[in-house]
């Protein structure tokens, strides 16, 4: 980092006295609240990464233990963040969400403050104090309620700070500490102290190294305590209310990190955060002197049986009396199993909406939500599995983790936050989403594709299975084309999606008007070429691929160069760029689901020219069934015609096999490329 600045300059005093001014400037940095300094503010770019939007300068995590009469033990956490905005893109950095957890007892926010810090026209540090205006409270679900801070006068180069303190009854269930964000972590600390009676277990992740340094000391809590004297004025309890002291050990917990680089995002990288260093803390047992030791570590067994033991999730599952007339007129006369589960998640898709609240556990009840034709995710999908076991189908529900939450690291309740159904035929098990209006049966969103869900059965017993997709998504790509005296390409392509494909072009294109579709895919997918003429067809016919034509003019795809025509034959169709660019990757390549495009181009050859050189047919193998390219060309007649088959097998790549697959796009991203040569006949 100092190299970078200093390496103009010649070694000797001078460099030595250069780097020992940094490293003051960097000890004596002020990390209390409130005591930005004016350097702060005058940095214009981070020195580490010039190309950040914004730095955590700071930022500190400390946890420990109180104890009352009425509360018991409670955890206390107290949070302070100093973040830098460079530029208007860091702007987001300076909004920020406070999830507070409810169930038996609840979360509570004490002593938030925040101030945004800017230097004014004089060179003077200016303050805008974080006011009730910029604090936003919403309810997620009956479980989550989240506080939102959006920090005031934000402006390029300013900086930020908050703190606020949790105290959370939930000692079982601790957040992750964070140590990296997808900006520089310019300093970090986190403190966990906990008393000797609770022994938590550490799980690390993410691929800066760190170490947990632990250290043992004494401690003396006081606390009231009131007792009633039953003996007094016949019988009738006085209150007395009495301070006790107790001594026992704590253990602490520290880890601090200094120039924490950067997360980048990457191509397919799929849920970032899962690949982020963090340290996490699992209960592992409680030993209270003179109580028996109780042990809290636990199986996903366990954790399975839970979740269906409590009411809002097993009971649900079992009512059906809210459906019965309508499930039986449903399948009247419908015999096939595979028919019945269409039927039914058809049914499901049309009359319920989602609310856009994730979680397991129901929010309305299923019948309540029935009735009122929405709910939450859980309220939909244990529903649909109530129908299909109605419907004699073997329905059982899939815990899962979308991308956004994480994979869990240690079996624990909290490692969930979405449930889906699977039903099991013959041939295979078929996952269902009945929130997702755009998808074809069987087909999940992306959010969803994260690595496996648990399914538990109706004995209580369950199992891990598989989230990807068995099917892979593919586009048929059918072009017609011909080449114009003036050099344009003209030509008619008409295209078939299937799978996620179908799902993602309904999402996107269906609630948009002809103009607006013809803008949006010339944006996205074909920037080269004008197009005219766009339709889609089946966007909201779930059971049919969804096909789209459209007629395109290309007018720079022919270069002219001495009397000969050279142009690739894919058009504008060809891959430009590779989505993989770094030499090397440190966490694995998600696409979320197996792919298959295919093409077929035939393009006329125009009068008075020939074929000179074609490029040569061609077949690339990724690994073992990874992935495969293949291009093969010819001319037949007058025409040219192409057919190229591009796969990728497998929704997961490894990122040891990060090398290979970016030398495989760099060889088909050259041969989409390739030009045909036409000489005058």
């Amino acid at each position: 980092m100092y190299n970078k600045h200093l390496n103009h300059m010649k070694p000797g005093l001078l460099t030595i006295l250069a780097v020992l001014c940094f490293l003051n400037t960097s000890v004596a940095q002020n990390y209390k609240f409130g005591k930005v300094s004016k350097e702060e503010l005058l940095q214009k770019e981070h020195p580490a990464d010039p190309t950040a939007d914004a730095a955590i300068l700071y930022r500190e995590t400390k946890t420990d233990f109180q104890y009352t009469q009425d509360s018991g033990w409670y955890m206390v956490t107290d949070y302070f963040v100093r973040i830098k905005i460079y530029n208007k893109e860091g702007f987001d950095w300076a909004n920020t969400t406070i999830d507070l957890y409810k169930g038996d007892g609840e979360d509570k926010l004490l002593g938030l403050r925040g101030y945004t810090y800017y230097l004014g026209s004089d060179g003077k540090v200016e303050e805008v104090k974080l006011r009730n205006e910029g604090i936003f409270e919403e309810e997620s679900t009956k479980y989550l309620t989240q506080t939102k801070i959006t920090m005031p006068d934000v402006r390029e180069g300013c900086v930020i700070e908050y703190k606020y303190t949790v105290n959370s009854p939930f000692i079982f269930s601790i957040d992750e500490f964070r140590f990296q964000e997808t900006i520089p972590v310019d300093k970090v600390k986190v403190l966990f102290t906990t008393p000797e009676y609770f022994v938590y277990k550490t799980h690390q992740r993410g691929w800066v190294p760190y170490k947990v340094n632990s250290e043992t000391r004494e401690r003396t809590m006081t606390y009231r305590m009131t007792t009633q004297d039953l003996t007094a004025l016949q019988g009738i309890g006085i209150p007395e209310t009495t301070t006790r002291e107790v001594k026992f050990k704590e253990d602490t917990y520290t880890v601090e990190l200094d120039n924490v680089p950067a997360i980048k995002e990457e191509a397919y990288v799929g849920n970032l955060n899962n690949y982020t260093t963090a340290l996490q803390f699992e209960m592992s047992f409680m030993d209270f002197p003179g109580s028996p030791l109780k042990t809290y570590s636990t199986t996903w067994e366990d954790v399975s049986k839970s979740i269906y033991r409590i009411d809002t999730f097993g009971n649900e599952l079992e009512r059906n009396n809210y459906f019965e007339d309508d499930i039986e007129n449903l399948l009247s006369g419908i015999s096939k199993p595979e028919e019945k589960a269409a039927r039914i998640f058809a049914y499901v898709t049309n009359k319920m909406n989602w609310n856009g609240y994730p979680g397991f556990f129901t929010n309305e009840g299923v019948k309540s939500a029935y009735k009122k034709g929405s709910g939450n995710v859980a309220d939909i999908n244990l529903m649909l599995v109530a129908m299909l076991r109605y419907a004699n189908l073997e329905a059982n529900p899939v815990l899962v983790s979308t991308k956004s939450h994480g994979i869990p690291l240690f079996p624990t309740r909290n490692g969930f936050n979405y449930v889906i159904a699977a039903v099991e035929f013959p041939q295979g098990v078929l996952l269902l989403d009945a929130t997702n209006k755009d998808a074809q049966i069987g087909v999940l969103k992306s959010s969803v594709l994260n690595w496996q869900g648990r399914v538990i059965k109706k004995d209580g017993t369950s199992g891990w299975v598989s989230l990807s997709s068995m099917i892979p998504a593919v586009k048929s790509a059918m072009v017609n084309a011909e080449i114009k005296p003036d050099l344009s390409v003209v030509g008619k392509a008409q295209n078939r999606f299937t799978g996620n494909y179908a799902f993602e072009y309904r999402t996107e294109y269906k609630s948009l008007n002809e103009d607006a579709q013809r803008k949006t895919f010339e944006k996205e997918e074909a920037n080269q070429a004008e197009l005219s003429n766009l339709q889609f067809e089946n966007l909201n016919s779930l059971e049919k691929p969804v096909s789209l034509e459209y007629d395109f003019e290309s007018l720079d795809a022919v270069e002219d160069v001495a009397g000969k025509l050279y142009f690739s034959p894919m058009i504008f169709m060809a891959t430009k760029e590779n989505p993989f660019t770094p030499d090397t990757r440190l966490y694995p390549i998600d696409y979320g689901y197996p792919m298959k495009d295919r093409y077929i181009i035939n393009i006329s050859i125009p009068e008075g020219y020939k074929v000179e050189s074609l490029p040569e047919n061609t077949v690339y193998n990724l690994g073992e069934d990874t992935g495969s390219f293949r291009y093969l060309i010819s001319e037949v007649g007058n025409k040219l015609q192409l057919s190229v088959e591009f796969a990728i097998n497998k929704s997961f790549i490894a990122a040891d096999q990060y090398g290979n697959l970016k030398k495989f796009y760099e060889l088909l991203i050259a041969k989409e490329n390739e030009k045909v040569v036409l000489s005058k006949a």
